[in-house]
């Protein structure tokens, strides 16, 4: 190890130590352990560009343990994308150094990590994104992406997923570190885990190799092997040592303690001053970059930008020669593979499961947007991706020129992997699932909405008609859950997420069309397993031109003379069994109804006043009818209103007698409509 490496490293401890001294709060330790590997990671191996962070042909770097924060800005200050006040603001108010890292690509963050095992699954969606590009344009698009893991990155059960599909698929692209400092936040990791990591992601295979995760010159061998790497993903344990180099007054050492972890050094029994001086920085100054490590950064970064130029000098060369493929290349890039007239022929069955309704959009797709990739946990056939997948083959290991990933069971590990894709950036990723199962995967649903991703969820299989499967089932909470999304907003003050819920098959194309058109959340499409009537055109218009209405969130669908008595509203299925209980009540009786199809509350609530009163009349009743919890739709009853749902889990039994017993047929909303309005 030179000299001007191990400098390096200390000053990214330093930095790191002063951050959380400063802020009072915050991880050291593993920081301190961390450096080596960052340092010589950035500093010889990582291909970026520093005067164009988010350059298109990078190694993708992504932080699993973002309590590492102070390690990662440390590093990126040195590489000249943080200012030392920046640093002294860690984990204040407007600070772009917040507790956990956050995407921001002008730094070259790649990834909001803070749930653990997110962040290294995020890479393996990174790392099928680069071989499905590298598939359709060549090499010449190549990269690697590398992964920073900790041991309760690896104890989460989404590394299960992450390694087994990564193994499974040989993605040589794929680089993992993992921290093995064998402290966790409470404990020791022999207190909680007997398990040999190693053998374990031989066996779903990798290649892996065991280093001291502190020795440069094995960190620099062990990346140098896994870059060379042809047939598998890598994984390097580093044996690392939690709060390398952290001293007490007396000059002892405090390295390898469980208090070193969450907290400044100073309260866990450390001495900042005499750490500081013995890792070679000013103790009255810590906050600076060693003079001959800014030297040694300067003249290392002007080489990557040389370097990137050179590179994308041959990515230049390459799209001369293949004008074709550099147009579509930028395309994908650009966000510009999908626009509403695309579809302008495009028609649907009527009265089709939107399950259905959505396979047929799924294979318009396959022969019209060539950057999607979709994924199923185990569903295709049932959740009707498999009208994707039917026309493009799944990926398999050395083979990427499909457009499929069978997952396997593992919901979370999909939309982790989802996430990963959409940051990689040029492609649009789909995943689909049964609704209920969406439980499992609203942690990485969470991050889609935090980091603004275009992540298409299908999922379908959307009530308690899922029938005979029983309440394990049936969604019944799920609806007013996912919803909530829709009411957060994200830090552009934008809905954190669109969720359609569309009441026939017309109104699935909608809300496929719309979830393509938004590059800036992800979108959830929540979907019959049974066939639903489809709705009557409305004032003369086709079913079809009625249903472009939906892109506003809620409108009408059926409508009598005013003054109105009463305005029905609804999503999904039950805005069919709406329509058939107005047409039984106003065979009984004299009564001006109007039906809302209510596809989105929260785009609706995104038009004007103007609109929204026009659907709603402020002094009209409402009566709403949601399949799950009445508050789904509680939003929109109003002060007289009253929304009739289910506050209960299903049952197994045929559908049909579930909508019986359940009330949930258009003869017996008549009566619980005429009963409304006698009250």
């Amino acid at each position: 190890m030179s000299d001007l490496s191990k400098r390096s490293a200390d000053n990214i401890r330093v930095l790191s130590v002063a951050m959380v001294e400063k802020a009072a709060s915050g991880h050291p330790g593993g920081a301190m352990g961390g450096a080596d590997f960052i340092h010589v990671l950035f500093s010889e191996f990582l291909r970026f560009d520093p005067l164009r962070p988010d350059w298109h042909l990078r190694d993708r770097f992504f932080l699993d343990p973002g309590h590492m924060s102070p390690m990662l800005y440390s590093q990126l200050a040195l590489c000249g994308f943080f200012t030392m006040d920046e640093l002294m603001s860690f984990r204040q108010w407007g600070s772009p150094t917040p507790g956990h890292p956050e995407l921001d690509r002008e730094r070259m963050i790649e990834n909001t990590s803070g749930p653990l095992g997110q962040g290294h699954t995020m890479a393996v969606g990174s790392a099928i994104a680069e071989r499905f590009t590298a598939a359709r344009f060549g090499e010449v698009t190549a990269h690697k992406t590398y992964a920073f893991i900790s041991d309760g990155g690896i104890q989460e059960e989404i590394a299960q997923g992450a390694g087994r599909i990564a193994g499974h698929l040989g993605l040589n692209n794929l680089i993992l570190f993992y921290d093995a400092n064998q402290v966790q936040l409470s404990t020791k990791v022999n207190e909680v885990t007997s398990e040999d990591t190693a053998a374990k992601y031989r066996a779903w295979g990798w290649q892996v190799y065991t280093i001291s995760g502190n020795d440069h010159d094995e960190i620099r061998a062990a990346l140098t092997s896994a870059i060379a790497e042809k047939d598998k993903p890598v994984l390097i344990i580093g044996n690392t040592v939690m709060g390398k180099g952290l001293l007490d007054s007396n000059g002892s050492s405090m390295e390898g303690r469980s208090s070193t972890h969450d907290q400044p050094i100073s309260k866990a029994g450390a001495s900042p001053e005499v750490t500081y001086k013995s890792l070679g920085a000013d103790p009255s100054q810590p906050f600076m970059i060693y003079p001959d490590v800014a030297d040694y950064y300067k003249a290392l970064l002007e080489k990557k930008h040389q370097d990137a130029l050179l590179r994308e000098k041959s990515f230049e060369e390459w799209g001369v020669m293949n004008q074709d493929l550099l147009a579509k290349y930028r395309t994908w890039h650009e966000k510009k593979t999908f626009s509403t007239e695309m579809i302008s022929e495009f028609t649907q069955k009527s009265n089709n499961a939107t399950r259905a309704a959505s396979a047929d959009f799924l294979t318009w797709c396959s022969q019209n947007i060539d950057n999607m990739i979709v994924a199923s946990a185990d569903l295709s056939n049932s959740d009707k991706t498999d009208g994707f997948l039917k026309h493009k083959k799944p990926f398999t290991k050395g083979d990427f020129s499909g457009g499929f990933l069978n997952a396997g069971v593992a919901e979370l590990t999909m939309a982790a992997i989802a996430n990963g894709m959409a940051l990689h950036g040029g492609v649009i990723p789909v995943c689909g699932t049964f609704f209920v199962f969406s439980d499992y995967m609203k942690p990485a649903v969470r991050l889609s909405a935090l980091m603004q991703l275009q992540v298409i969820y299908v999922w379908t299989h959307d009530a308690f008609r899922v029938g005979e499967d029983g309440p394990t089932h049936q969604p019944i909470e799920h609806e007013a859950q996912i919803r909530l999304m829709e009411h957060l907003r994200n830090h552009s003050g934008e809905r954190s997420m669109r969720v359609f819920r569309p009441a026939d098959a017309d109104e699935t194309t909608v809300a496929w069309s719309l979830a393509l058109q938004n590059l800036d959340s992800p979108t959830g499409l929540i979907l019959s397993r049974q066939n639903i009537k489809s709705l009557p055109g409305f004032e003369g218009l086709s079913r079809a031109s009625s249903a472009l209405e939906a892109s506003k969130g809620a409108y009408i669908v059926m409508d009598d003379e005013q003054p109105l008595d009463l305005v029905l509203f609804a999503s999904g299925s039950e805005v069919a069994t709406l329509v058939g209980a107005a047409e039984i009540l106003k065979k009984k009786r004299s009564v001006s109804l109007r039906v809302v199809s209510v596809m989105s509350e929260g785009l609706f609530r995104d038009q004007s006043e103007e609109y929204q009163s026009e659907v709603f009349p402020v002094a009209v009743p409402r009566f709403g009818l949601a399949s799950g919890l009445p508050v789904t739709l509680a939003g929109l009853a109003g002060s007289n209103g009253l929304v009739a749902g289910l506050d209960h889990f299903g049952y197994s039994a045929p559908a049909e007698i579930l909508d019986e017993k359940f009330g949930f047929t258009s003869e017996n909303i008549a009566v619980e409509l005429e009963a409304f309005l006698t009250r």
